[in-house]
């Protein structure tokens, strides 16, 4: 049986996600840009390149954005029963802003997640 990783001085996963920290030394390094991560961290040397986080936080977002895109814009529609250019000047500089700040988070927790639990690729040695 494997001993439990110590997460003594590790940002919980929801912090690491809302500031962008590094999941195992808690400093402010984890993105190089908006949306992307940085190779490493310049403090503690952890390598963010060795974590596998995919579309699976894009594909998410999109399918729950998007579902509240359409019924908060529906719900606009039948109160105030705007033209068409105003759904367009309101929704959609909402959902680039919101799909961008959220995708940020959504990136980080899954990176902080996978580090915690010692996430990796499955191989020969992981089957029965």
């Amino acid at each position: 049986m494997t001993p439990e990783p110590s997460i003594e001085g590790q940002p919980s996963i929801a912090k690491a996600a809302l500031f962008g920290l590094c999941p195992q030394c808690g400093h402010k390094t984890l993105f190089a840009g908006l949306g992307q991560f940085a190779d490493k961290c310049p403090d503690c040397g952890l390598d963010f390149s060795s974590y596998n986080v995919g579309d699976g936080p894009a594909a998410l977002l999109t399918m729950g954005i998007g579902a509240l895109i359409i019924i908060l814009a529906l719900v606009v529609d039948s109160a105030f029963h705007p033209p068409f250019w105003v759904h367009v000047i309101i929704w959609v500089p909402f959902t680039a802003a919101l799909t961008v700040l959220t995708l940020r988070m959504a990136k980080a927790a899954l990176l902080a997640a996978e580090h915690r639990n010692r996430a990796h690729e499955a191989g020969k040695s992981d089957l029965l």
